[in-house]
């Protein structure tokens, strides 16, 4: 199948780091993929190291011009079945068939991570959401029920990884280490996170991400006094290698519609502390797969986090709970199978195949 995935994306994001890991999916699966996104120092190099071919464009405002040109020159050359627009921006920029009119017709198919306003996507023809609640939405807001399709987010990270030292990030042995892997914003609620180690000397923090709070949040451990105990380590490509090396996973996002991290974590058998965000809450199992406590509440995650460190039978239970959520629901082979399975069903429903 010849599939043209494509993605505006912020500088940095976990939805841009799944976009990454679904293109490279669905080569490796044996599809016809090509990639049109911004430029980006971190994510065109991952596609074009796994072999894709990779296109640019601005994804600006309004007065963009150019992108629009570029995908329709790049649709005319490529002859796509679908394409598969991630987010609004992209959706946006992406013109239908109707109005392109190629020789090979093709369907636009969103997917969407977030609520975003059903208007940003008059030109799509189908749409998946990665939760049940995100589709949902799209329905209250008049799309079709037959024209949307949820499929999760799968949670694979590297292979055949060794864990990362902890004495390359200056953290003892016999330390706890909490790892966030999470953009620095504030919907990701790492200021409670900090607020919650406060009083629990023996834990250490590993923050794996990037983003503009990140002067804030260092201010905020140094006031604290707890900047010797926390590492910000930037964007990083090696997730498995973080969470194999951490002891909990903590993910406390006060907004957050999926949050692919919980799974991932599922993924490498670590125990997870979640937020009840609405995508956690969704998905996880207080007590079976994950500890959950309320948003913004510091007391409660490091009551949850002094509670996990201290109980290695919680720790095991979670991790084996985890792990089959993981195998049942969030593997790469499941969600690129979703994904291909609906591609297949709308062009039989639209006779283009």
């Amino acid at each position: 199948m010849k599939i043209l995935q494509v993605m505006a994306g912020a500088a940095h994001g976990g939805a841009e780091m799944a976009f990454v890991d679904m293109c490279i999916a669905m080569k490796e699966a044996g599809e016809d993929i090509i990639v049109l996104t911004r430029p980006n120092k971190v994510r065109v190099p991952l596609l074009e190291d796994s072999g894709l071919e990779v296109h640019t464009a601005p994804f600006g405002g309004p007065v963009d011009v150019y992108t629009p040109w570029r995908m329709g020159k790049l649709i005319k050359q490529f002859e796509p079945q679908i394409v598969q627009c991630w987010m609004a921006r992209a959706a946006k920029k992406t013109p239908n068939w109707k109005n392109l009119k190629t020789p090979q017709r093709y369907l636009n198919v969103a997917r969407l991570g977030g609520y975003y306003k059903v208007k940003n996507f008059k030109s799509m023809n189908y749409f998946t959401t990665i939760t049940p609640d995100i589709k949902r939405h799209l329905v209250d807001g008049g799309i079709e029920t037959n024209d949307v399709k949820h499929i999760n987010n799968f949670a694979e990270t590297e292979s055949n990884v060794l864990p990362v030292k902890r004495s390359a990030l200056d953290t003892p042995d016999e330390a706890t280490v909490l790892l966030t892997l999470a953009r620095l914003h504030k919907n990701k609620a790492l200021d409670v996170l900090l607020e919650a180690i406060t009083n629990q000397p023996d834990v250490y923090l590993w923050m794996a991400g990037e983003g503009p709070d990140r002067g804030a949040l260092e201010k905020q451990a140094q006031d604290l006094g707890i900047a010797d105990r926390v590492r910000f380590l930037g964007w990083r490509t090696d997730r498995a290698a973080l969470l194999q090396a951490a002891d909990i996973c903590i993910f406390a996002s006060r907004i957050e519609p999926f949050g692919t991290v919980f799974a991932q974590a599922w993924a490498q058998k670590i125990p997870v502390i979640v937020s009840d965000a609405d995508g956690p809450r969704q998905f996880c199992r207080h007590e079976e797969d994950s500890l959950m406590v309320p948003r913004d509440d510091a007391k409660a995650l490091g009551e949850a986090i002094a509670r996990l460190k201290g109980d290695k039978v919680l720790q095991l239970s979670l991790v084996n709970e985890g792990y089959q959520r993981y195998m049942n629901e969030f593997t790469k082979d499941k969600s690129v199978s979703a994904y291909l399975e609906w591609y297949l069903e709308i062009l039989k429903r639209e006779n283009l195949i």
